[in-house]
């Protein structure tokens, strides 16, 4: 059975503990793999290794280490196939959404931050005829950087490819549940050149490697995304030691539909951004609001559509849901189904674990769900499912639906449907969100800031608002 290993220092190595836990295929609830159980001892040998590639790393030019990145999206590209069946494989998302959406996207954030570092410019400030001021940004040092399972190349690589692009050395930690694609890519930096100890790749548990990340006293900032909980214990360690945070948590998200949208644009949408990836991405609407003249037509269109999504094998070409990516996640989301039931939900469709025939009889399968009746402030509609479970809700006007979706502890995403061009700038205004899209969902340029407000995190990822975040500001005043 293949095993994963940990990339320090340039290399594939076992962890020292020797010790692997399974890796599960979602579609098969089987083990197809091993992961390094590491421990602190890994993380150590990765700073250490971080800390001497950094000099180094630090003082390439923009360019060359730009060259070395382009390379690497150049390898990707190549593996492509390979990567996007790993991901498959590992996460249960259909084959097509890792080759055309996942993977694509990765070699998009290494090839983007590569190149845009060779435009990352400072300030200058002249005081009259006397002095000026310039403004120069230099590197952290040794960063951490920690990425979920949900999207893991994509994620991976949105946190490491800006880390990399202005000279910082990271230790990386991949979830546990999704290694593999994070495996290939230390291969594929291997094979680019990238030198040393430049990045370091160490797999294992959150509590054995996660925390001692985030409290390593030569670690100076953190990038994470993952669950709310975890970010608030990630600040409550990392604030006292003064390290820099970037945190994207979890989300539960508002679809705003007026009675006035584009209904077949509008109702395609919605299809996708209520159970692409079964719903395990942290952008999906989740609490789907429709203005009452609306309602009726939209629950009976909207369960028309969905009874026509292919649920099965993720490797099959015609499926759109595929496997859950975890037994204890498969469980979760079918214990808030139960919940929703208690506090007076009715399921209009699905609400079912499935077992497809042949190869994924034994796989963690959850029909798309859509549920009405329930109060805009139960726990159901209150708290992160994150799985393929949306909850329909009425309203009657601009007032109460801000109220109703403003009034989660979350504060990610919204999707706004109206051909109200007045109305759609007076919600935006209005919601408590960090991205608010109208009538489009998911459609994201690379240089544009990402992050959410309340709950749902700390600073903004994408764009400029990285490379920033990945450097120390220095102004310098030179008395002419």
């Amino acid at each position: 059975m293949q095993k994963i290993l940990n990339y320090i220092n340039g290399e594939l190595l076992e962890p020292v503990s020797k010790q692997f836990m399974d890796n599960f295929d979602p579609s098969t609830g089987s083990v197809y793999s091993l992961i390094p159980d590491s421990d602190e001892r890994d993380v150590e040998l990765a700073v250490k290794a971080a800390d001497e590639a950094y000099e180094n790393w630090s003082s390439f030019s923009p360019e060359k280490r730009s060259k070395i990145m382009v390379r690497i999206s150049e390898l990707m590209e190549k593996h492509i196939d390979k990567l996007a069946e790993a991901e498959t494989v590992d996460q249960g998302k259909p084959l097509w959404l890792s080759k055309t959406g996942e993977i694509p996207r990765a070699i998009s954030n290494i090839r983007f931050f590569g190149t845009a570092i060779e435009h990352f410019a400072s300030e200058a400030h002249p005081m009259g005829d006397h002095a000026i001021n310039y403004t120069v940004r230099t590197p952290i040092g040794v960063v951490g950087c920690i990425s979920p399972w949900n999207l893991p190349l994509y994620l991976f690589t949105w946190k490491i490819a800006p880390a990399l692009a202005t000279g910082n050395c990271v230790v990386a930690k991949p979830s546990e549940i999704t290694p593999m694609s994070a495996y290939l890519f230390a291969e594929i930096c291997i094979e680019a050149g990238l030198p040393k100890g430049v990045l370091n790749i160490v797999h294992g548990l959150g509590p054995k490697v996660g925390s001692s990340i985030v409290s390593h006293p030569n670690i100076k900032a953190i990038s994470f995304t993952g669950g709310t909980k975890t970010g608030a214990e990630i600040a409550r360690v990392a604030a006292p030691m003064f390290k820099k945070l970037s945190l994207e948590l979890g989300g539960k998200n508002p679809n705003i539909i007026f009675a006035d949208c584009d209904f077949d644009k509008m109702l395609n949408e919605t299809v996708r951004s209520s159970f692409l990836n079964q719903g395990e991405i942290c952008l999906c609407g989740s609490r789907i609001f429709i203005e009452r003249p609306l309602y009726e037509k939209f629950k009976t269109a909207f369960i028309e559509k969905i009874k026509q999504q292919i649920l099965g094998d993720p490797l099959n070409e015609k499926t759109k849901i595929g496997a859950i990516v975890s037994e204890p996640h498969f469980q979760k989301i079918l214990s808030y189904i139960e919940l929703a039931k208690q506090e007076g939900g009715t399921i209009l469709i699905g609400g079912n674990n499935v077992k497809p025939e042949g190869r994924c009889a034994n796989g963690w399968f959850i029909e798309p769900t859509i549920i009405e009746g329930l109060s805009y402030d139960c726990r159901t509609n209150q708290e992160e499912i994150f799985g393929p479970v949306v909850t329909l809700t009425p309203f009657d006007n601009e007032e109460e639906v801000l109220m109703m979706a403003n009034s989660t502890q979350y504060g990610l995403a919204c999707t706004v449907w109206t051909e109200n061009l007045t109305r759609a700038h007076r919600i935006s205004q209005k919601i408590k969100s960090g991205i608010v899209w109208i009538n489009c969902w998911l459609l994201r340029d690379l240089r544009t800031p990402f992050g959410g407000v309340k709950q749902s995190g700390v600073g903004r990822e994408g764009g400029w608002e990285a490379l920033r975040f990945f450097t120390e500001q220095k102004n310098i005043c030179v008395k002419l």
